[in-house]
């Protein structure tokens, strides 16, 4: 923990992600080479660079549907979040293989454009009030410049100079673009291909993101509706010593129920610095500590020890009939609350 910005040091695990994703990648592009042209059936040849193109297309629409997918399930599976944790990665690399697709786009229509190749693109068709025919590279574009946008700040810099809240609604661009893409793709390359194997596909991909999204709104919805002011969270002796119980609030939030020996204690699952699990990190000295960067809180009040400034809400507790509960409503960051005080907990 530090009170200026310190960035993420790279970990095996990062490494390991970003070996797998650009493996994925690569092994996507050489089968799509191999096998996507003649599967195509188009109504004219394609050249090797109109396949090479389709190629980083497609790529790039399957992992922008995964990186939408990744969340819901998050929600849905808990078994899902070291997927989530370095989603960033993912993103970056999307727009990555987005940027090569567009490349190979103005290189092959537009090399000996006498206007600016960009400026062809965007020209070469104004026929917006008509559906078939409309100028579906318009959206192409929009897509491809959040996605750019999304990347280059995606650094934690970014998150500490925006600040957390602005930095998350600005990614929240990732949704028009890819509503952006899947309009691209509709009015573009499956105007020209009879072959329906793509378009289930791409139908199933898109439809899976929607499907994904409701589910865990109806999940969060269900929890939201949970009835009674106090939530029951587990009995003393069942939450292992320096650890936390991680609970479904019916906001939709989770909170970390954390024992420190004798003593129990609540805050918020999500840690200042960057929203991390603070639930699946331990107590040290006295204080929780986030698993992803070690930022650091006191169990009692939320706040981080001094000189650092960080604080997260707290809940209160109780002991009702040998368990635990916890308020529903979170107080405000920093609440001085009283841990439970649990003796037995300790002889565990």
């Amino acid at each position: 923990m530090s009170d200026r910005y310190v960035p993420v040091q790279w970990n095996p695990n990062k490494w390991l992600y970003d070996a797998v994703l650009i493996a994925c990648v690569a092994a996507y592009i050489l089968i799509y080479l191999n096998l996507g042209n003649p599967a195509a059936d188009v109504t004219r040849p394609a050249d090797g660079a109109i396949v090479r193109m389709r190629a980083f297309g497609t790529c790039a629409f399957f992992m922008l549907t995964a990186i939408l997918c990744i969340g819901p399930l998050a929600r849905l599976d808990r078994r899902f979040l070291p997927l989530l944790y370095n989603r960033r990665h993912f993103g970056v690399i999307t727009a990555v293989v987005a940027v090569t697709h567009s490349t190979y786009v103005l290189n092959w229509y537009f090399a000996f454009s006498p206007t600016p190749r960009l400026e062809a693109l965007l020209g070469a068709n104004t026929s917006y009030g008509q559906l078939l025919g409309f100028p579906f590279e318009a959206f192409g574009v929009f897509a491809l410049i959040v996605l750019a946008i999304l990347a280059a700040t995606s650094h934690d810099f970014w998150l500490n100079f925006l600040t957390p809240p602005v930095w998350k609604r600005l990614h929240l661009m990732i949704y028009p673009a890819y509503a952006a893409v899947v309009a691209h793709v509709v009015l573009g390359y499956l105007q020209d291909t009879k072959n329906p194997a793509f378009a289930l596909v791409f139908g199933a991909a898109a439809l899976s993101v929607a499907g994904l999204h409701l589910a865990a709104h109806l999940k969060d919805g269900a929890a939201r509706r949970a009835k009674g002011a106090w939530i029951p969270v587990a009995r003393p002796q069942d939450i292992s010593d320096s650890r936390a119980r991680i609970v479904k609030m019916p906001d939709g939030r989770r909170a970390a129920v954390f024992r420190d020996g004798a003593r129990i204690g609540a805050v918020s699952n999500a840690c200042a610095h960057q929203n991390g699990p603070l639930g699946e990190g331990r107590v040290i000295d006295g204080c929780i500590t986030c698993p992803w960067h070690g930022f650091q809180y006191r169990l009692e009040d939320g706040c981080s020890p001094p000189p650092f400034t960080e604080k997260v809400p707290t809940y209160d507790l109780r002991l009702q009939d040998g368990v635990i509960e916890i308020a529903a409503e979170a107080n405000a960051p920093g609440t001085p609350v009283t841990p439970l005080d649990v003796p037995e907990a300790s002889d565990v």
